[in-house]
């Protein structure tokens, strides 16, 4: 089977200088939320319609086979400019929007197996919803469908159908392609109606259904910032209840947001207002509290983190971090290690059982095993031009308030004297100290 997504529209309610469908819900752009669930459905040749800034979808989605509709002139337009490519692969085709990111797999699994169970020549997405306003309606005789009216061509009767069209559809090659060919555009809006590819159809008697679900709020369709904040609530919510369907404990999932590739281990417990994005991985039995951020990011099994910010970090099993943590792109944090109050790691690993408690910034570094890196302690590792690295042996004690000039290469067992700014190599099991004599004066 064959895919064609409806993506050219510009999506003027939206106010953006972004293409409509490459705003984000929970995550992810739109577009690529329905390709994804396309794809899971295990159809894996897709045709794109683009038209306003294809430049920018296309860069943003890469490699994909697509055609340019220059002039919106209606659903059914977009097909006839595909129309080549459709026949090149002589498939039945599943036809979507890129603008309605809540459609389910298991829904398009059931429509596809309704259309081939029961041979059809097009089967139709149909909801039934309260406000039926701006869709078009379903028109059926004896429980068959026959025809869809769009709500401006709709007569007042028609209008108080209840039962929509979705703009989902899967039509059998043959029949799309010799449908697709005798629609016109003679209608209130001057634009080819792929709808009218369905009357078509029927009135020869060709074989028409349409599938009936239930869920409104899947067929959702993003034209505003406002139907976008609520696709991203409808779809944040389902991500959470799978997280707890799996053992996640969420203790307000209504104040935790939590994108869709996001990935965490059973009995981990995420507390309110916590945010974690992109491809992060959480282990299990892990605690997250509060006004915590991670991204990208992976995060091993008994972990703690408090208020804290985690970006494309890696952190080890029973690991402890915050509160007011920073952890910077490529900090990797091991086993037990423990990163306290207003400490920074960028670019840098620290070995198991490192501690630091407070008040430091380790940068391009490597700390040895069960080092106590001292409050106040700065690893200064940019001269203006270039980055230097600090490397630190195990068990060494860093007092407090050091200043470390890199490059400096210091051995296992050190201890640096409180204060101390350190500008030379430290051999094994040496003391270090670098500050100014202190001098008392009587008073005068």
């Amino acid at each position: 089977m064959l895919s064609v997504i409806l993506a050219a529209g510009k999506g003027t309610r939206m106010k953006s200088s972004i293409p409509k469908v490459l705003h984000k819900v929970n995550g992810k752009p739109m577009l690529k939320l329905v390709t994804e669930v396309i794809e899971n459905v295990g159809i894996t040749k897709n045709i794109f319609i683009l038209g306003h800034k294809k430049e920018v979808v296309l860069e943003e989605m890469k490699n994909i086979e697509y055609v340019t509709q220059e002039e919106q002139l209606g659903t059914g337009h977009a097909i006839l400019i595909a129309k080549d490519k459709i026949e090149k692969y002589k498939e039945d085709i599943l036809i979507t929007c890129g603008d309605t990111p809540l459609l389910k797999e298991e829904t398009l699994k059931n429509l596809k197996k309704a259309f081939e169970e029961k041979k059809l020549d097009c089967i139709v997405l149909s909801c039934k919803v309260k406000n039926p306003f701006g869709y078009g309606r379903i028109i059926k005789e004896n429980g068959k469908i026959t025809n869809i009216v769009e709500e401006k061509e709709a007569t007042n009767e028609e209008k108080l159908i209840d039962e929509i069209n979705t703009g989902v559809y899967i039509f059998k090659y043959e029949s799309l392609i010799y449908a697709i060919q005798k629609i016109d555009n003679n209608n209130s809006k001057g634009e080819y109606y792929l709808t009218d590819a369905i009357k078509i159809l029927t009135s020869e008697n060709y074989n028409v259904d349409s599938y009936q679900i239930d869920d409104e709020s899947e067929i959702l369709g993003v034209n505003s910032k406002v139907q976008l904040a609520q696709a991203n609530e409808i779809l944040k919510m389902r991500k959470n209840i799978e997280l707890m369907d799996n053992g996640v404990i969420l203790i307000d999932p209504k104040t935790t947001y939590i994108e869709q590739e996001v990935q965490i281990g059973e009995d981990t417990v995420i507390y309110p207002n916590v945010v974690i994005q992109g491809n992060t991985k959480i282990g299990k039995n892990c605690e997250i509290l509060s006004n915590t951020r991670i991204e990208n990011s992976s995060i091993g099994d008994n972990v703690r983190i408090e208020s804290s910010v985690i970006e494309s970090a890696v952190v080890e099993k029973s690991a402890t971090i915050g509160p007011f943590a920073h952890l910077r792109p490529k900090a990797y944090l091991k086993e037990t290690v423990h990163v306290g109050n207003f400490v920074e790691i960028k670019n840098a690993t620290l070995e198991k059982g490192v501690k630091s408690g407070h008040l430091t910034y380790i940068g391009d570094a490597q700390v040895g095993e069960d080092t106590n890196i001292g409050a106040g302690t700065i690893t200064c590792n940019y001269d203006g031009k270039n980055k230097h690295k600090t490397i630190i042996g195990s068990g060494s004690f860093i007092g407090s308030n050091s200043i470390i000039v890199a490059p400096v290469t210091m051995g296992n067992e050190v201890f640096t004297a409180a204060g101390s700014v350190i500008t030379k190599d430290i051999p094994n099991k040496m003391l270090a100290f670098g500050r100014a004599r202190q001098v008392n004066k009587e008073k005068k």
